[in-house]
C-alpha cells in the first residue's frame, strides 16, 4: 500500500483527526465518571488542580515542552497527527467534560461505571483510527519511543510501563499538593486507570482489525 496515494492519505488524515477528537471527547467521560483516568491523564488531572488556567490551554503548554523533547533528540516519530493532538485535544476534553457536567451534573453511582465504559470504548475505537493513520504519534507516545527505539535504553513496553508509573505518581503526588487531602483522587487515579492498562491494547487492537484497517484500505484490499 503507498501511503502517498491520494485516496489513503485523505483518509489517513480523515482518520487522525476523527481518532484525536473523539479521543478528547473520550477523556471528558472519564473524567466525569470520576473512576480514574489513563496514566498521562492523571499527569495533566494533577497538574490541572495544581495550575489555575484552562485544561485545553494546560494541555497545549505540557504538549509543546515534550514536542521540543521530540525535536531535539528525534523528529521521526512528529507528525501531522502530532499537532493535531497538541492543538484539538485538550480542547474537544475540556468542551466534553463542561457538557457532561452541565446536563449531568452530579451522576448517580450507575451513570458514573456507564459513563467509564463509554470512556474505555471510545478512546479505544478513536486510538484504532489514530495509529493506524499512522501519520505521527503523540507527544507522549514519542517520549517512550524515542528512549527505547532511539536510544536504545530498553524494550518499548518496558519503557512505557515505567513512564505511566511516572505519570500516576506525578500526578497524585501534583493533586495532594495542590488540595492538601485524599478527598477527589478518583479524578487523578482509580479502577479507569487499571482497566485502561489492562485493557486497552486488545480493544484498540480489536478496534484496527475490524474496522481502522478496513476503513484504510477498502474492502476489496482486505480480501
Amino acid at each position: 500500500m503507498n501511503i502517498f496515494n491520494k485516496d489513503h492519505f485523505v483518509k489517513r488524515c480523515l482518520m487522525s483527526a476523527i481518532g484525536v477528537l473523539i479521543c478528547g471527547i473520550a477523556v471528558g467521560f472519564f473524567k466525569h465518571a470520576f473512576f480514574g483516568v489513563d496514566p498521562f491523564q492523571s499527569l495533566m488531572a494533577g497538574l490541572d488542580a495544581l495550575i489555575p488556567i484552562k485544561f485545553g490551554t494546560l494541555y497545549v503548554i505540557v504538549n509543546i515542552i515534550l514536542l521540543l523533547f521530540s525535536l531535539v533528540f528525534d523528529r521521526h516519530y512528529i507528525g501531522p497527527a502530532t499537532f493535531i493532538n497538541l492543538f484539538l485535544l485538550g480542547y474537544v476534553a475540556q468542551f466534553s467534560l463542561e457538557t457532561l457536567q452541565h446536563f449531568f451534573p452530579a451522576p448517580a453511582l450507575y451513570l458514573r461505571a456507564i459513563f467509564l465504559l463509554i470512556g474505555i470504548g471510545v478512546i479505544c475505537f478513536a486510538s484504532s483510527f489514530y495509529i493506524t493513520a499512522d501519520l505521527g504519534v503523540s507527544t507522549y507516545d514519542a517520549v517512550a519511543l524515542i528512549i527505547s527505539n532511539t536510544w536504545h535504553i530498553w524494550q518499548f513496553k518496558f519503557i512505557r510501563i515505567i513512564t505511566d508509573a511516572i505519570c500516576v505518581v506525578a500526578g497524585v503526588g501534583l493533586f495532594l499538593l495542590a488540595t492538601k487531602k485524599i478527598d477527589g483522587i478518583q479524578a487523578v487515579v482509580g479502577i479507569g486507570t487499571i482497566i485502561t492498562a489492562f485493557f486497552m491494547g486488545p480493544l484498540v487492537d480489536f478496534f484496527q482489525v475490524k474496522v481502522a484497517r478496513p476503513f484504510l484500505e477498502g474492502k476489496s484490499e482486505n480480501k
